[in-house]
């Protein structure tokens, strides 16, 4: 099965020159914990409600006066939507990540996580390796 089949096609990005704020209110907005950041529709990073905490709120910054761009993640981990699912399973076990945009032609086209493998039975097992390693430093910290 390839990514594009399982994928959220319908993608919620923020351009980086808005504010944290911005973001925050559309996470809330859509139930979302993650925002890819676009410019020119181009996929130029990440930010996450842990983002948000870590590097604007701990560092004693007001969400309204921030730009997603001073919080984001720049390096992005992405798959093509024509991967493979167990491919992009084992990429995020081994990153440690529960969520990866997916890029055609340097353009976001969808989001897979690891809830929309958890959905389809011929990728739950996916899932649940990918779940197996994402906690498995859990116990270390």
């Amino acid at each position: 099965m390839e990514i594009k089949d399982i994928m959220t096609k319908q993608v919620v990005s923020i351009h980086p020159s808005e504010s944290v704020e911005v973001a925050a209110r559309t996470m809330t907005q859509y139930n979302i914990g993650v925002l890819p950041v676009c410019a020119n529709g181009k996929l130029c990073g990440i930010v996450t409600d842990r983002d948000i905490v870590t590097r604007c709120l701990a560092a004693n910054r007001l969400p309204a006066n921030t730009q997603v761009r001073q919080v984001m993640t720049e390096q992005v981990t992405s798959v093509r939507p024509d991967m493979q699912t167990g491919v992009a399973a084992h990429l995020m076990g081994r990153l440690q990540i529960r969520r990866l945009p997916v890029v055609e032609n340097g353009s976001i086209c969808g989001m897979v996580s690891l809830g929309d493998m958890a959905a389809r039975p011929e990728t739950a097992m996916d899932a649940e390796d990918v779940l197996s390693d994402v906690c498995s430093n859990i116990s270390d910290r």
